[in-house]
């Protein structure tokens, strides 16, 4: 029997175009596409808050999967809602509209049953609602968080302060950036590293992922695709695979970690080949086995031989 990883983020529709096609008001938010990754390997406690409108229609994506929803709020007036727009160029999108609707007097309750949860997950919100979190955490064994540059660049001190409360950091290259004020990555994950974390993970999209170890770095490049629809969602599909594998694997040493980082990588790899959640929902576990193993593929190497 593994563990469950307790979660706390944002479940939102999301309206999406992309030169691929389009989609309007579909299920997203950071904590959706991060639970139903990590159920692929782990129980998961949702913690979040959805409105009036989201209905059972839209509750069957968390469908008979390992997802406990005591945590999921249902209060008066509309869902957040998140409108964005990709080019030719997918690492970068417009964001036409942020509705935060009933997610901007989020107050996160954890249910009694939740507090004991050993691995912890602190999706993309603001620094003091985090920190609201982990105190009502009972001596939790492992914590991560994802930030973004609005709460870097306008809540400082709130995130300096919950960065000393984790173990790990959950990244992409441009916060790594602009939260260390480092140019260079590696830079970057030394100095995120002295904030507290023990763990700093930077997601560089297409680019693949980097890593602090005990021993230094790990580094792994992304998965040539040829089939990229939708990246929306891709960087919390990651944190779902990453921080899912470890609480199944019940394991944090350097090499599980860096497991952990070819399954949040598999699992991202997959996500962006269909719009919105569609890929996610389809998945079997030999897709994210074939995966894992086309990345193993991609980074092996005999010894030098001259």
């Amino acid at each position: 029997m593994t563990h469950p990883v307790l979660t706390v983020g944002s479940v939102a529709f999301d309206s999406i175009r992309t030169p691929f096609g389009e989609v309007s008001r579909v299920v997203g938010g950071a904590a959706t596409y991060f639970s139903i990754a990590a159920s692929f390997f782990s129980e998961v406690r949702l913690v979040a808050v959805v409105g009036e409108d989201f209905g059972e229609r839209h509750m069957q994506v968390f469908g008979d999967r390992r997802i406990d929803l005591e945590g999921l709020q249902r209060v008066p007036g509309d869902t957040f809602r998140w409108k964005g727009e990709y080019k030719l160029d997918l690492n970068a999108r417009e964001t036409i509209y942020t509705h935060l609707n009933v997610f901007q007097d989020f107050s996160p309750r954890v249910p009694e049953r939740f507090r004991s949860t050993p691995i912890v997950f602190l999706a993309n919100i603001h620094p003091a609602l985090q920190m609201e979190v982990l105190d009502q955490i009972e001596a939790p064994r492992f914590v991560a968080l994802d930030t973004m540059n609005y709460w870097i660049d306008g809540t400082p001190a709130e995130l300096e302060r919950v960065l000393q409360r984790v173990d790990a950091v959950v990244i992409n290259d441009e916060e790594a950036r602009q939260l260390s004020g480092k140019a260079n990555l590696v830079q970057a994950a030394r100095e995120i590293r002295e904030m507290g974390p023990e763990r700093v993970v930077i997601k560089r999209g297409e680019h693949g992922v980097l890593l602090t170890r005990g021993d230094g770095f790990f580094a792994a490049p992304g998965l040539p695709l040829e089939e990229v629809c939708d990246p929306t969602g891709a960087g919390d599909t990651f944190a779902g695979g990453f921080i899912g594998y470890l609480t199944a694997a019940g394991d944090l040493s350097d090499d599980a970690v860096t497991r952990a980082a070819i399954c949040g990588s598999a699992m991202a790899s997959l996500s962006v080949e269909d719009f919105g959640l569609s890929r996610l929902l389809s998945l079997t576990d030999e897709d994210i086995r074939s995966r894992f193993e086309a990345f193993r593929r991609l980074t092996h190497f005999d010894e030098l031989d001259y």
